[in-house]
């Protein structure tokens, strides 16, 4: 396990002229974008937590849209999710796990399964709750998913897993999944040879919602263990927080990231485990490119005038993710993700409502607060990756030799530069400097 030190090594060069220099000392000194006060560490611990219970649904549903809808052309109960699923054990929880990271148990959550049953209304049939939209909301998850798709070319020198789509082996592995999956539908079949290319990209959909779902697999039961760590005093600053983040990220990092699909009790491996794709590499550095930096505009909040230059020129500059939203609420599935809001709100602990109750202007305003707070905690998240990245790439952080630290030292604001860049509205529209204070609210 890799750690970060717990007290600011004694600098052996100079001070950072960076705008962002003190935010820059403390990485040096093994810290987190985030301020580490007992408020911060409140906030994000519960917002994990808030966050874990949706996300046990998002990874089960994910998983069953990639393995068994597959291409449904009317997918009308794709977030209806049997009991397989819901019984289907994680792989890093219980007592059956594969690398045990929770102690708690291997199927969905308790909490879950209680909302899944009366929402926040009462007991009724599945049909009801979704017709009343009194259920998890798939939509966030469906965009992080789409995000990831439509940027994922980023990561091109690195990661192989979207070489691999675009490769033959993979084309000829979805066409055996999709005549099976069609196997008897002449007028499916008929589409396929007129139109391949539109269900080859479907196919290349339905394996990113397999990625992400076995991204979260993991994310789900780290968010629930340090919300029990915190429960239990274990933590005692964000810094704590942020480590374990970056002892999981290491822990974890060779976990397989696969596509199979399963077609009347057969199995088509679309992405095989042999290809020996990987969680760090071709799941989560993705995701956090394209959900917590890029996305896309917001739609239906704010008119984008792409002539006088308010839209990037390149997808590389986009900058709407959540290290950026002004949160408040839209009524949107994208980021701000305000159903994620939604969805957190039932689950957050009791402290964090407390806490609310203190600082909210009104009930309703506690969305908004809460997605501030997790704006927060995903800046901590940001910086685990941060750290990981520079114990992978570069030198431990007390390292002796001067040289060394200096390259610690540009690779930390080179990280920083991307929330200082003026054009597009960039250095308005980062947080980084919101979250320096507690009366960001």
């Amino acid at each position: 396990m890799v750690q970060t030190p717990e007290k600011p090594v004694t600098t052996k060069i100079p001070p950072s002229r960076h705008e962002f220099a003190e935010v820059i000392h403390r990485l040096e000194a093994g810290g987190s974008m985030l301020p580490d006060t007992p408020e911060n560490l409140m906030q994000i611990i519960g917002i994990y937590k808030a966050y874990a219970v949706p996300m046990d649904f998002y990874w089960r549903d994910l998983l069953y849209i990639a393995e068994q809808v597959f291409l449904e052309p009317f997918a009308f109960f794709k977030y209806f999710l049997p009991k397989e699923y819901l019984d289907l054990h994680n792989h890093y929880a219980g007592d059956t796990a594969d690398l045990r990271i929770w102690r708690g148990e291997a199927t969905a959550h308790p909490e879950l399964l209680a909302f899944m049953e009366k929402g926040e209304t009462l007991k009724m049939p599945k049909l009801l709750h979704h017709l009343f939209h009194d259920r998890i909301n798939m939509e966030f998850a469906e965009a992080c998913m789409r995000a990831m798709l439509w940027h994922r070319h980023m990561y091109a020198p690195v990661n192989q897993f979207d070489a691999y789509l675009d490769s033959e082996e993979y084309k000829a592995n979805a066409d055996r999944a999709i005549k099976a999956y069609f196997q008897g539908n002449p007028v499916m079949l008929g589409l396929y040879k007129l139109f391949p290319d539109m269900f080859l990209e479907q196919c290349r959909q339905m394996s990113y919602y397999s990625n992400l779902g076995l991204f979260w697999e993991v994310m789900a039961p780290v968010f629930f263990e340090m919300s029990d760590i915190y429960d239990e005093g274990g933590f005692k600053g964000v810094p704590d927080a942020m480590n374990f983040l970056v002892n999981g990220i290491f822990a974890i990092a060779g976990r397989p990231i696969y596509h199979h699909v399963y077609i009347r009790g057969e199995c088509y491996e679309i992405i095989p485990k042999s290809k020996g794709f990987t969680w760090l590499y071709e799941a989560a550095l993705p995701y956090v490119e394209a959900v917590f930096y890029r996305t896309a505009p917001f739609r239906g909040t704010k008119s984008y005038n792409a002539q006088a230059g308010q839209v990037p020129d390149d997808q590389k500059d986009f900058h709407y993710g959540i290290l950026y939203a002004d949160v408040f609420p839209v009524g949107t599935a994208g980021i701000p993700p305000t159903l994620l809001m939604q969805d957190m709100l039932h689950f957050l602990p009791q402290y964090l409502v407390d806490y609310y109750k203190q600082h909210c202007r009104g009930e309703d305003d506690m969305l908004i607060q809460l997605g501030i707070s997790f704006q927060r905690s995903m800046y901590n998240v940001t910086s685990a990756v941060i750290q990981a990245l520079r114990t992978a790439l570069l030198y431990p952080l007390d390292d002796p030799n001067p040289k060394h630290l200096q390259a610690n030292r540009e690779f930390f604001e080179q990280q920083l530069n991307r929330f200082t860049r003026a054009d597009y509205g960039m250095r308005d529209a980062a947080r980084l400097r919101n979250i320096q204070t507690p009366d960001y609210r």
